[in-house]
């Protein structure tokens, strides 16, 4: 029996404590390419290209019988690919999708109008200006708070509208120039003058922007409002008539860039009603070009994939729809892949592995010398209540009343966007439903959800490479096993440590201790933001600190855990010792190449850092890992006074 390692993708040449990275991928780096349709390729990439193969023969199936009853998943998911493969119907249709939007934007003459436009706009999931989500009071989680936060750009971020450098003032100008383009492809007889005017609203926005870093405080953006608060704060915007529209009763709310709503109101009475609906329409167009006939779709790909992201080529039809079902509907689409990849044994296994890295995790906290007595108690206590979500819902979503048929794609994705918004505003005014999930079954994605306190590992992320029920359980360890312990780590990241056990923002730690943890992940920063995957662009400590700090801890985890067990004392398999099976696991669970214009966006936006320092950068602070391979005079290793030891 092999040991789950690839070995074929092992460099020997390169020397394992000078980097891991290489030394367990460098041979799949030398030989690999990224496929055209791609900005990316990897182990990520690749288990989720098998699980789309699996997806699409669901999917063919079900789109293959017209006679399935309504409302089931299978006439769901089964009706809304076929509308996306029919691309003989996308040209028919043409704009006819959007004109009923488009001729409200029209008659919208005054601020009132503008607000009540919104609304509907936002209902359905077009968000121009602003956005609005309704999620968990941060500071008190049984109940549900609508929240605003800012929105309204075209480019991924604020920074694209505001550095000064070359680069980025080439981008702004392709950016007006795509504008342009698709406006003209809409019928305006003067595209280039709207596009400077779209331009200019946006700019304005991003200068009134909360930068990323400081979104990641949850203090930050919790600035809870009435109606009436707002309404003095931010003058100008017709809050109440938006509210009303949306149908909202709350008049209580959480206004997360307070300053940003007061430049957007202010805007609202300044800024002409003409280039207000100018940039409306753009706004629109923007959001439902993806599902529009061949000019604008393609036209949307030509700028934001292939000039913002160097992808030369679109992904394949039945991928890029099967990928808006998802999005859309995936629960039902869910259901009927978990029943062919998740049998209830790797469920089992899998929460097996959980529990032993919970154990883990509880006894590293005890041993922590950093941390008094008081707090420690505080963090047992969450870790202890942290709820697990695995595979798939206990119960699934109810999608009745979605009408989705083989009509207009765009149609289509405007009844799903308008359900999943009416899904949501629906929860005001109600408890909290902790059985919910954030993501479908066939993510290849988990998550740690702070105001729930809850780890959730979706069906799709829980195949090989990442886990095999069959694979040696060194190498399991390593790769799921990490991204579970990454996952609990999150509860106890810079973010997540200031949520309680039961997801409230509070702070329980003493001041000490805060001031103790404050000192460690500082060194996390430092050590990130030396990293420049492209030459002259560097990862951002700051924005990926609660990232890096989960990567670090989950990396420790799955370690103490692996070895706590039965399983560390077995016998080298292909050579390798079972500690070092289990980083082997561990580092080609990050194989990944990057086309370099994705990358430069990726730091910009990603709270992630590059694979290469997930895998390198976590080692390069483990004693555990240096002495697995018996390193002396490691290239990698990192001065004692330098490696963070958080938890």
């Amino acid at each position: 029996m092999g040991s789950g390692v690839e070995l074929e993708y092992l460099d020997r040449t390169v020397r394992p404590c000078d980097d891991f990275y290489r030394f367990a991928n460098g041979r799949w780096l030398a030989t690999a390419t990224i496929p055209p349709e791609e900005r990316a390729w990897g182990a990520f990439a690749e288990l989720r290209d098998r699980n789309q193969a699996v997806l699409r023969e669901i999917l063919e199936i079900a789109a293959a019988d017209r006679d399935h009853q309504r409302g089931t998943p299978a006439q769901l998911v089964g009706d809304f690919f076929a509308s996306g493969m029919d691309e003989a119907a996308i040209e028919r249709a043409g704009i006819a999708p959007v004109e009923a939007d488009l001729a409200r934007i029209d008659g919208a003459r005054t601020p009132e109008d503008r607000a009540a436009l919104l609304a509907l706009l936002h209902a359905g999931r077009a968000f121009p200006g602003f956005v609005f989500t309704v999620l968990p009071d941060a500071k008190d989680s049984r109940t549900t708070l609508f929240q605003i936060q800012q929105g309204g750009l075209g480019l991924p971020d604020r920074d694209y509208y505001l550095k000064e450098d070359e680069r980025s003032n080439t981008i702004r100008e392709q950016y007006r120039a795509h504008v342009a383009r698709m406006l003209e492809l809409l019928g305006h007889r003067d595209a280039r003058r709207d596009a400077d005017t779209i331009f200019r609203l946006e700019l304005r926005l991003a200068q009134a922007s909360m930068p990323r870093v400081d979104q990641r405080d949850p203090d930050k953006v919790y600035n809870k409002h009435t109606l009436a608060e707002l309404e003095a704060r931010a003058p100008g915007f017709g809050w109440s008539t938006y509210l009303g529209a949306l149908g909202v009763r709350e008049t209580t709310l959480n206004a997360r860039q307070p300053a940003f709503l007061t430049e957007l109101a202010k805007m609202s009475g300044d800024e002409s009603p003409e280039d207000w609906r100018v940039y409306l329409r753009w706004q629109l167009l923007h959001a439902r070009a993806p599902y529009l006939p061949a000019r604008f779709e393609d036209e949307d790909f030509a700028f934001f994939h292939r000039v913002l992201e160097g992808v030369p080529s679109q992904q394949p039809r039945w991928k890029r729809v099967l990928e808006t079902v998802d999005q859309r509907i995936g629960e039902a689409l869910g259901r009927l892949y978990v029943a062919r990849v998740f049998p209830p044994e790797a469920k089992k296994k899998v929460l097996d592995l959980v529990e032993d890295l919970r154990a883990a995790l509880g006894e590293r906290i005890k041993g922590l010398d950093w941390m008094t007595d008081a707090t420690k108690a505080q963090a047992l206590h969450k870790l202890g209540t942290f709820r697990v979500k695995m595979g798939y819902p206990d119960e699934w979503r109810d999608y009745s009343g979605l009408e989705l048929d083989r009509g207009p794609y765009a149609t289509n994705v405007a009844r799903a966007d308008a359900f999943e918004m009416r899904r949501q505003l629906a929860k005001l005014g109600k408890p909290v439903d902790r059985e919910e999930w954030r993501m479908s079954p066939p993510t290849v994605n988990a998550y740690y959800a702070s105001s729930y306190n809850e780890i959730v590992f979706p069906a799709g992320i829980l195949q090989p490479p990442l886990f095999d029920p069959k694979a040696d359980d060194a190498v399991n360890y390593g790769a799921i096993g990490m991204v579970i312990g990454h996952e609990m780590t999150h509860g106890f990241d810079d973010a997540g440590s200031k949520f309680d056990a039961d997801g409230n923002l509070r702070e329980w730690w003493l001041a000490e201790d805060r001031a103790a943890y404050s000192e460690r992940t500082d060194l996390v920063v430092r050590q990130f933001e030396v990293y420049e995957p492209v030459p002259g662009h560097r990862v951002n400590g700051r924005l990926t600190l609660g990232e890096n700090i989960a990567d670090l801890g989950g990396l420790k985890i799955a370690f103490a855990a692996f070895m706590r067990s039965a399983r560390a004392r077995a016998q080298a398999i292909d050579g390798f010792t079972p500690e070092q099976r289990f980083f082997l696991g561990f580092a080609q669970g990050w194989r990944s190449m990057w086309r370099d214009e994705a990358m430069r966006v990726r730091l910009t936006i990603d709270p992630h850092s590059p694979p290469q320092f997930r895998c390198n950068g976590p080692l390069s602070n483990l004693p555990e890992f240096f002495e697995a391979f018996g390193c002396e005079d490691a290239q990698m290793s990192r001065p004692p006074e330098a490696r963070p030891a958080i938890w």
